[in-house]
Parts: structure tokens; C-alpha cells; sequence
């Protein structure tokens, strides 16, 4: 099982990653795109990247607005799991 993370690892780690806040004990990010099927193409990305990674966020689309939510819950809490996945999201090639 992952580490759960300390509030001020959480807080030096999350200062890295640019969009990403802190929101009952998860970190979470909303992305705006250009439409819906560009929504679709975020979401599926980050699926491949979730799937491989073995962590799954919760994620919220409306229309071209999608939000990742990342948290381990079997650790209880934030592991470097998430913000190792937030990484990922962040520098996905479909966001540029």
C-alpha cells in the first residue's frame, strides 16, 4: 500500500503542479477545452495514463469542462501516487 503523505508534503509537492488544489483530503484540477468531443479526447487520455498507473480519479465532464479528483483511498489519504499522476495529466500533449 502507498504511503499516505504528511500536510506538508502535500503542500510542497502540490506547489509544483500548476491548476491543482487541495479540497477534502484530495487534490483536483479543472481543465477547459476547446468542446465536447476535445473533452472526450482528455478524458480518454488520462484514462491510459490512470490504467497504467493502476489509480483511478474521479472524473466530472461537462461539456468541455473536465475535472480530475485524485486521492488513494486505501491509504486513507494523498500518496505520491496522486500528485505523480497529476504530473502526468499536466504535461499530457492534448493540453497544449
Amino acid at each position: 500500500m502507498a504511503k499516505r503523505l504528511s500536510a506538508s508534503e502535500v503542500q510542497t509537492r502540490l506547489a509544483q503542479l500548476e491548476g491543482w488544489g487541495l479540497s477534502n483530503e484530495e487534490i483536483a484540477r479543472t481543465f477547459i477545452v476547446k468542446d465536447f468531443p476535445a473533452a472526450l479526447m482528455l478524458v480518454n487520455a488520462v484514462g491510459q495514463l490512470a490504467e497504467s498507473a493502476g489509480h483511478h480519479p474521479d472524473i466530472t465532464i461537462k461539456y468541455n469542462r473536465v475535472t480530475f479528483a485524485l486521492v488513494t483511498h486505501d491509504a486513507g489519504g494523498l500518496t505520491d501516487k496522486d500528485l505523480d499522476l497529476a504530473a502526468q495529466i499536466n504535461a499530457l500533449p492534448v493540453l497544449t
